[in-house]
Formats: structure tokens, sequence, C-alpha cells
């Protein structure tokens, strides 16, 4: 079974430039969660290309596990899309693809509202209010029609996509003006997970409750990205996942 993930620096970390060649996030994590279930797992590693790195486990009754980690730093759902559309990522031998996306999104959207804010800063403040709304309901119209041919594009050839919801905490208190772009882009993910018939699993509350519990300082190095106790957790989520689909169809 081949695991492709797929995702911006949440998934990618640092994986082209660490000693990891899975990066020394979630999907290293996962890695080392299907060698502990099976000790037989042998491990080999190597690097495919410059936007991805490879592992694989394999075992003789179970057969081979080969994780790919092929997120990049900084991509929004539009850059995942041109790579796939350019065929940058194979996707032979009907992967399992894993897809974290959607905060870089947010970022752009806010990035450009608040532009427009400012160039509008002389405009009566009801009309500037509903441009920006308008604004922000086209870009967000964009990312689900973007969203959507990717997974036109995944669900073609791939076994199984797991869709994973964005995350963002208030920590530092900016980011809470992201949390209503993160429920929307949330509503837009699950509709599109009932719509191809997808897993999707859920995250922004999960890592908020656990952050409220915990603090937000063990979740979260900057509000965006998470610590190595933040990557576990997301690991704990995503394996079961994965556990249940047969590797060998």
């Amino acid at each position: 079974m081949q695991i492709i993930c797929l995702g911006d620096s949440i998934t990618d970390c640092n994986h082209l430039f660490e000693d990891f060649p899975l990066g020394n996030g979630y999907v290293q994590i996962l890695s080392e969660m299907f060698r502990n279930q099976t000790p037989s797992f042998s491990i080999s590693a190597n690097t495919v290309r410059r936007s991805s790195s490879a592992v694989q486990l394999t075992d003789k009754s179970t057969g081979a596990i080969h994780f790919r980690n092929c997120g990049i730093d900084g991509f929004t759902v539009t850059r995942v899309l041109e790579n796939i559309r350019q065929h940058r990522i194979s996707l032979h031998h009907s992967p399992v693809v894993t897809l974290l996306i959607g905060i870089n999104d947010i970022g752009l959207i806010i990035i450009r509202i608040s532009l427009g804010a400012k160039d509008e800063a002389e405009t009566a403040s009801y009309i500037s209010r509903t441009r920006m709304d308008s604004q922000k309901e086209q870009m967000m119209r964009e990312f689900a029609t973007h969203y959507n041919e990717l997974l036109d594009l995944l669900t073609a050839d791939a076994r199984q996509v797991i869709l994973m919801e964005p995350f963002i905490f208030p920590h530092p208190e900016e980011y809470e003006t992201w949390i209503p772009y993160v429920h929307t882009m949330s509503d837009i993910i699950r509709q599109l997970s009932v719509r191809f018939r997808l897993p999707f699993l859920p995250l922004h509350n999960y890592f908020n409750k656990e952050a409220t519990q915990s603090g937000f300082d063990a979740i979260t190095t900057d509000g965006i990205h998470l610590t190595l106790y933040g990557h576990k957790l997301l690991a704990e989520k995503l394996f079961p996942l994965l556990q249940s689909i047969d590797n060998n169809p």
C-alpha cells in the first residue's frame, strides 16, 4: 500500500532538509506507528524527488507500506492541484492519499481583503463591508472549485482519499479573526467529502479543546504550526483511518 500525504508546511515539516526523509511531523510519526504495530517490518528510505521523500516498510505477511511526504511549505489548494495536473506527483498503484490544505488559502484571502479595505479607507463603512463580504464569498467559491477539481483527479486513481480539516489557534490573539474563515472552509470540505463519499477528519475543535486543557504552547508553536506533541495528536487521529484500509485489496 502506498500512502501519499499532500499538504503545506504542516505536512512538509522540513522533510527535504531533515535526517528523517518523512520530516519531523505527523507523517514520520505515522510511519513509526505502523512499524511499531508490526515489529517485523523492515524499513528503507529514499528521496523520490525534490518535492517528496519516501519510506517503505516491508513485511512478508502483510506486504509493503510505502509512505511519501508530498507536503510543500506555503502550498495552497491551487498549488497542490497544479502539481497533480502536471504529474509531478504520481498516483500510480492506487495510493491512499491524505490531504491537509487550506490555511494558506485563508491567509491569502485575509491579505487580499485587508488590502482592499485600505484602498477603500474613505468609502462608507457599509459599502466597504459589503464589498469585503462579497470578495470573501468569491474567494471561498474559488477555493471550493479548486478543491473539487483536485478531488476529481485524486479519486480517479486513488484507492482512498482522507480529507483533513484545516485548523487555527487563537494564540496569538490575531488569529482569532481567522476562525470564521476556518469554519466556512470546513463546511466546504465537509460537503465535498459527502459528495465524493470520502472520510472527513475534523481537527479544529479537537485541537483547540486539547489546547485549552494542555496549554496552547503545548500544541502549537505559533498559532498555525504544531509542536511535536501536536503532531503526535494528529497522527493518533489519522492512524485508525489508515489502519482500516486493507493493505492487499
